[in-house]
């Protein structure tokens, strides 16, 4: 991914839980790349202005409303501010406790951020931490990110994806995921040949288009210990995963495996994979946020947007100790992968033209 050039792409940024580091960590990052990324706060404008404030006094804000961007579009505000799309707080913010008033208004900054994708006005989305508990005790039922923006664009399936570099000379990681958010129990009946194999195409053709991989190659573990040992530990593997893969590259996709979860997370097959394609949460994830937590990105695969987010939480503990614990490392990287996917993706549509 380094290696692809960028140039200023206007990314919506929402900021998330308001209660949650997210502001924070949202006008910090933007602020330091503000020479890289035309990146456009979506959130209550007065809130925001009043926490950059305290963050840093030099820090400039511009405010717009939903309106004003509807009827004219998003204005040049230049490399020495940072635009800010209001979407008002239904309540007083108080750092570190949730309040049901705010769920509806942190729902709309997302909405938001698709129309202005739909629009033209933003190239990419980048997610701040949201609370889900807050969303649903406001009245609307919602599970999260992923699932909330593949209903607002009508997307059948996405996939999960986590990225990042870590320390040293290991080679940078990608681990998506064949299941989510599931109970252990359930996670064998969830795998399926025709469900790994639309998972495998959606991770082969965003590798290829989002993130300018000309032949993406994929490693895929097992789903029990051993990858099975030939069918003595679970018949998964020579029944729905290896059936699967076969055709994946009957139809061009170099998928290969399925290899022990316990042994392939080292840097001699690392550095022949762009791609990890793990079969639950918690088999590929924990490898990922050790090697990179503070720099990891989440990123949606399949949607027919770019969207990527930090790899953590709202951190509400932190937020209720006050400004400048927060490390927004895992927002900055979470742009600068937007603006990489952003540039690969016109580099793509391009030769298709």
């Amino acid at each position: 991914m380094a290696a692809l050039q960028t140039e200023r792409s206007t990314l919506a940024l929402t900021v998330g839980e308001p209660a949650g580091i997210g502001p924070e960590i949202s006008i910090r990052a933007a602020w330091a790349l503000r020479e890289q990324a035309n990146c456009v706060l979506v959130g209550d404008a007065a809130f925001l202005a009043l926490t950059a404030s305290l963050i840093d006094p030099a820090i400039r804000l511009s405010a717009l409303s939903v309106q004003a961007l509807r009827n004219g579009g998003l204005p040049h505000f230049g490399k020495d501010r940072i635009a800010v799309v209001d979407v008002p707080l239904a309540a007083h913010v108080v750092p570190g406790t949730l309040d049901k008033e705010n769920g509806r208004a942190v729902l709309a900054t997302l909405d938001l951020a698709v129309e202005g994708i739909q629009a033209g006005w933003f190239d990419a989305i980048v997610t701040a931490p949201l609370q889900k508990s807050t969303i649903n005790q406001a009245g609307v039922a919602f599970s999260g990110h992923t699932e909330y923006l593949a209903e607002k664009t009508n997307t059948p399936q996405v996939v999960m994806m986590l990225a990042g570099q870590p320390a040293g000379d290991q080679p940078y990681l990608r681990v998506a995921l064949a299941t989510t958010h599931l109970p252990l129990k359930d996670v064998p009946a969830a795998i399926t040949q025709e469900g790994l194999a639309r998972v495998l195409d959606i991770l082969h053709a965003d590798l290829r288009d989002k993130f300018g991989i000309a032949s993406p190659r994929i490693l895929v573990t097992g789903l029990n210990p051993h990858a099975g040992e030939n069918g003595y530990l679970g018949r998964e593997e020579i029944e729905v995963i290896e059936p699967a893969l076969a055709q994946a590259q009957a139809r061009g996709i170099d998928a290969r495996g399925p290899y022990p979860a316990d042994t392939l997370f080292q840097p001699k097959y690392l550095g022949e994979a762009d791609a990890v394609l793990a079969m639950y949460h918690d088999q590929g994830l924990p490898v990922l946020k050790h090697a990179t937590f503070g720099r990891g990105i989440n990123v949606t695969l399949g949607l027919p947007l770019i969207r990527t987010s930090v790899d953590h939480g709202t951190a509400l503990d932190l937020a209720a100790q006050g400004l400048g614990l927060a490390d927004c490392g895992s927002m900055e990287e979470a742009i600068r992968a937007a603006m990489l996917m952003v540039t690969a993706s016109r580099a793509t549509q391009s030769t298709k033209e």
